[in-house]
């Protein structure tokens, strides 16, 4: 699949984000260990979100989809804590079912993850957590095999702040006896939403939002109804198109608090950014202004937003220097947006960026998920057509992305062959 477009429209207009699909992970994961129904809302309709669904009815839990975006997970009829297939190795949060079915179930046996090539995301973190919880864990023929006879409090220092970490262990230690204490713990929004989603299910999760959490063990969890919050990534990235293709975007169904990191930044680059109690409205500007930015754990600047601001900062007058302190390999994409005429040069972790006053359309390809995103904002701004291959990844954590851009003016289309290609080029001139 391949997204084709022609650049050069400002969008404007109105966009309405989605559910968090990182939060969507740890709250679906979450799910399993309640002793009834449980009904999820505004969740976003995406491969990686539709893959766990896909994995957690193999183990025998019943699912009903309410709607596009509610599902009804009845977790009474798991039969196998057993966790494997081609849709878990793909997605990283599937991790989350060794916490979950773990804390449950005192067992679990799950596949080691994929996701994004975006460097090494190892799980030390996950593993040191659970033995300080009396987990046992052993990592063999490719699967992650926890077990314990009898789960219990215990503290946890990260050495590095992990959210994945953080949600995994919140979940092992939600029925455990006792107390556990997580210090240097994440502070990302989806935590939070994911403690808020275990508390309504009967859990005792204190200090989600800040870097210590505690979680007193309680004896069971039961079902409930709860809604995602919304996605910030989703968010920040039609904040930044607003700023690439010098357009008006009104973002809603957000929570602006979330965004300030986001914000902060487009401010510095000379945009105009009005927050409201759900909305943010982004007016880009003729000429942007060059800025740094460092990558860095909430509240800090998100690295799922850097390819993004990158992209706006080629298109920036002056030197912009990007530092990604989060992923080592998150700069695969600078060679793709060269092709369209920017001038980047990567230094390790850091990109040094001299502004262009414009890109060039070029077919290029996607070589992860928020690179995808930020090289179909490129296409928006460039000159002529361009072509963005390996949408797949693009797929897995935004929905109906081609269509909100459309809607917003964007001229764009999705296509699996060449002769569609050649098709819009020639309507599209």
């Amino acid at each position: 699949m391949q997204y084709v477009m022609k650049g050069g429209n400002p969008l404007v207009g109105d966009v309405v984000i989605g559910g968090a699909k990182n939060a969507a992970l740890g709250i679906l994961a979450a799910a399993v260990m309640a002793d009834g129904p449980v009904i999820i809302e505004n969740l976003p309709d995406v491969k990686d979100i539709n893959a766990l669904i896909g994995a957690i009815a193999a183990i025998g839990a019943r699912i009903e989809r309410l709607d596009r975006h509610r599902v009804k997970i009845d977790p009474s009829t798991i039969n196998t804590v057993k966790v494997t297939g081609d849709a878990v190795k793909k997605i990283r949060g599937s991790y989350y079912l060794i916490g979950s079915l773990v804390g449950r179930f005192g067992k679990a046996e799950v596949e080691l993850p994929g996701g994004c090539n975006i460097g090494s995301r190892p799980i030390d973190q996950h593993l040191k957590g659970f033995k300080a919880l009396g987990i046992n864990t052993e990592v063999a023929r490719g699967m992650v095999i926890a077990q314990s006879n009898r789960i219990t409090g215990g503290h946890i220092y990260f050495d590095m702040v992990s959210v994945g970490a953080t949600i995994n262990i919140m979940l092992a230690a939600t029925l455990a006896d006792g107390i556990t204490t997580i210090e240097n713990a994440a502070k990302e929004p989806h935590v939070v939403d994911v403690a808020n989603m275990l508390n309504s299910m009967g859990a005792n999760i204190k200090g989600a939002g800040t870097d210590v959490i505690r979680v007193k063990g309680v004896k069971a969890l039961h079902g409930t109804t709860y809604s995602i919050i919304p996605d910030q990534i989703e968010a920040g990235t039609f904040m930044m198109a607003a700023a690439v293709t010098k357009g008006d975007i009104m973002v809603k169904n957000v929570i602006p608090k979330h965004l300030e990191a986001i914000t902060s930044k487009l401010l510095e680059m000379g945009c105009q950014v009005s927050e409201f109690d759900d909305a943010v409205r982004v007016v880009g500007r003729p000429k942007l202004t060059h800025t740094h930015v460092k990558t860095l754990p909430y509240p800090g600047f998100p690295t799922d937003m850097q390819p993004q601001i990158t992209v706006a900062l080629a298109l920036a007058g002056g030197t912009s220097i990007v530092t990604e302190s989060i992923f080592e390999n998150r700069f695969k994409y600078v060679d793709e947006l060269t092709k369209m005429g920017a001038s980047i040069k990567v230094e390790g972790n850091v990109a040094i960026i001299d502004g262009v006053e414009s890109f060039s359309g070029a077919d290029v390809t996607a070589p992860d998920l928020r690179a995808g995103a930020a090289l179909v904002l490129a296409g928006l701004s460039a000159d002529e057509h361009t072509v963005v291959d390996d949408i797949e990844y693009i797929l897995r954590g935004y929905e109906r992305f081609d269509e909100k851009l459309r809607g917003l003016g964007a001229v764009i289309s999705m296509v699996d062959n060449e002769r569609d290609i050649m098709k819009f080029k020639l309507e599209v001139i």
